[in-house]
C-alpha cells in the first residue's frame, strides 16, 4: 500500500534538514513550527520510521541515538530552562577519553522535574542563566560544568581526574575553574578541589603529575619544574617533570603513551633529550601504583649521581 503523500510533504523534508543539526532530533514544538502536524508525527511514529524520545523529543529517523541527538532529547526533555551540565556539558564542549552513563540535565529550583529512565534532569541551586551557554546545545560553560562534575563525581579519584582532563584538553584554564570554585561553599570534596585545582595552577597537566609530585615531597627529593617548554630542529614540546639543575626529566607514562600516534612523537623527542645531554627517566603510571619504591630509588639516583645531597 502506498504512503499517504503528505508523509513525505515539504514540511517534513524541512524538519528532517533541521533536526540534522540538532543530532537527528526535534522537539514537537520545533516540528509544529516548520508544519508538521499531530497526525504525521503519530503516523511517523507508528510506521517506526520516527521514534519517540519522552514525550517532548522526536527522532527523525529510525536507528540508534547518537550521542549528540541523545543530549539534545534530553535537553528538549528537561524543559525551555534545561542545559547539559557537567560532564555531560564537558562532553557536548569537545571534551575526550571521558564517558558518561546517562545524560545530565539541570534546571533551576522550583522547576518541575519530568522523570524518565532515560535522562538524569535535577534541580539545583546552582543553576544561573549567565552560567549556561545558548550557542549550540544549551549547556554550562566549561569552567562551571569542570566543577560541578568534580562535585557530582563517584570518587574523589574521578572528581580529580575531569578536572585535570578538562584543563589538559585546553577546554578551560586552572584560573577560571579557581574562580567558579570559589562560588562553592558548601561541599564535602570542596577541600580535595582547592588542593587540586592549586596543583593544576603550578603546571600539572596530568593525574600521575600529581601523585608523584605528592610522592617526591613525601619521599624528601628535590621538587622539579612542571610542564616545562622544550624545543627541538623540528617541533616543540613539553617535559612532565624537569630537573633543570641535574639535567634530568622524568616522564609519566599514561595510557595515551600507547596510542600509535603518541609511540613516534614520544620516541622522537626521548632521543632529542638524550642528544642534548639529559638524563630521561619514564615512569608509567601502572609502576607508580605497583613499584612506586623501585621507581623513585631510580630517580633518587639519577638525582644524586648529577650531583645532589640531601640536607641533613
Amino acid at each position: 500500500m502506498p504512503r499517504h503523500r503528505s508523509l513525505d510533504s515539504l514540511p517534513v523534508r524541512r524538519a528532517v534538514r533541521e533536526a540534522a543539526r540538532q543530532g537527528g532530533v526535534l522537539s514537537r514544538a520545533q516540528l509544529y513550527e516548520v508544519g508538521v502536524t499531530r497526525w504525521q508525527i503519530r503516523a511517523h511514529v507508528r510506521a517506526g520510521r520516527w521514534q519517540l524520545l519522552g514525550d517532548r523529543a522526536v527522532h527523525l529517523g529510525n536507528g540508534s541515538v547518537s550521542p549528540p541527538g541523545e543530549q539534545w532529547a534530553a535537553v528538549i526533555h528537561g524543559g525551555p530552562r534545561a542545559c547539559l551540565d557537567g560532564a555531560s556539558a564537558l562532553v557536548a564542549g569537545g571534551l575526550v577519553r571521558f564517558e558518561v552513563d546517562r545524560v545530565r540535565v539541570s534546571v533551576p529550583r522550583g522547576v518541575r522535574v519530568r522523570h524518565h529512565p532515560r535522562f538524569d534532569v535535577r534541580q539545583t541551586r546552582r543553576w544561573s542563566e549567565t552560567d549556561v551557554v545558548r550557542a549550540g546545545i544549551p549547556r554550562t560553560r566549561p569552567a562551571v560544568a569542570a566543577v560541578r562534575a568534580a562535585l557530582w563525581a563517584r570518587t574523589d579519584r574521578e572528581a580529580t581526574y575531569v578536572l585535570v582532563l578538562t584543563v589538559q584538553q585546553g577546554l578551560t584554564t586552572p584560573q577560571a575553574i579557581g574562580e567558579e570554585l570559589l562560588r562553592v561553599r558548601r561541599d564535602a570534596r570542596r577541600v580535595l578541589l582547592h588542593s587540586v585545582v592549586n596543583e593544576l595552577l603550578d603546571g600539572a597537566r596530568s593525574l600521575g603529575e600529581l601523585d608523584v609530585t605528592r610522592e617526591l615531597r613525601r619521599r624528601g627529593l628535590p621538587l622539579p619544574d612542571r610542564q616545562v617548554l622544550r624545543r627541538d630542529r623540528q617541533n616543540r614540546y613539553y617535559l612532565d617533570l624537569y630537573w633543570a639543575d641535574y639535567r634530568l626529566v622524568l616522564e609519566i607514562d599514561g595510557i595515551h603513551h600507547t596510542w600509535a600516534d603518541s609511540v613516534v612523537g614520544d620516541a622522537l623527542r626521548q632521543n632529542a633529550l638524550a642528544l642534548a645531554g639529559d638524563t630521561v627517566l619514564r615512569l608509567p603510571l601502572l609502576g607508580l601504583r605497583l613499584r612506586a619504591d623501585d621507581f623513585f630509588a631510580q630517580v633518587e639516583q639519577a638525582l644524586r649521581d648529577a650531583g645532589w645531597r640531601q640536607a641533613s
